[in-house]
């Protein structure tokens, strides 16, 4: 244990610089006025990217760790969705202050008029709370069973950005149903996960009734 803990440890920084590697790239290209023709339809499309990247990933953790049996991926999951949360900020600032410039009446009719707007406000509205509640002090003020129940919000906010993106594109659409398919699949194996641990109680629960009914017996006889 000690021994993964010092690898986790020695792990964790290189695994930060390689999620902060994207904005960091944006920023050199940036610098290098290497952004294209439209730098603000660079910078919204590479944030939206990457937000919805570290969703998956970050939803992809709890399936790895028990495909692997790698208990000690679930220590990268908080990182992880908190730089789902980031690129989603840098996206949505990229919106507010580059395309809007702030105009709080231009962006109320777009949410309104723009179902992608709209759905991509519902993404960012549900990924908020979460890193708000990410610690472990959150952890303990709302109790282990309130905190993943609000924690679920994630496959809300994983679905509204991809309807978001598909929206948005309008013609070629392989990456947001690229996307989905990986959301999907990875909603599949929730519902799979949680139907057979349930199905595992049921049986463990109906094997403690056998069990007490059998020494009830074996008292009686």
């Amino acid at each position: 244990m000690a021994k993964t803990n010092r690898f986790i440890a020695w792990l964790k920084p290189p695994a930060f610089l390689l999620c902060l590697a994207p904005a960091l790239w944006l920023i050199w290209r940036g610098l290098h006025q290497d952004l294209g023709a439209n730098p603000v339809e660079t910078i919204t499309h590479a944030t939206g990217d990457w937000t919805i990247r570290f969703l998956l990933i970050t939803l992809s953790v709890t399936p790895l760790r028990f495909v692997t049996g790698r208990a000690e991926l679930i220590r990268f999951r908080r990182m992880l969705g908190l730089f789902a949360f980031f690129y989603g900020t840098l996206h949505l600032f990229t919106y507010l202050w580059l395309d809007q410039f702030f105009n709080v009446a231009s962006i109320g009719k777009d949410i309104l008029k723009r179902p992608f707007i709209t759905a991509g406000m519902t993404a960012f509205a549900c990924m908020a709370p979460l890193a708000a509640t990410s610690t472990a002090g959150w952890i303990r003020r709302l109790g282990g069973k309130n905190w993943q129940r609000l924690h679920r919000l994630i496959y809300v906010s994983a679905s509204a950005g991809v309807v978001h993106y598909y929206w948005l594109v309008k013609s070629d659409v392989r990456l947001p149903v690229m996307y989905g398919g990986i959301l999907a699949v990875l909603l599949l194996w929730r519902v799979k996960k949680n139907f057979d641990d349930r199905r595992a109680a049921a049986r463990r629960a109906a094997g403690r009734s056998g069990a007490v009914a059998v020494a009830g017996g074996s008292r009686t006889s």
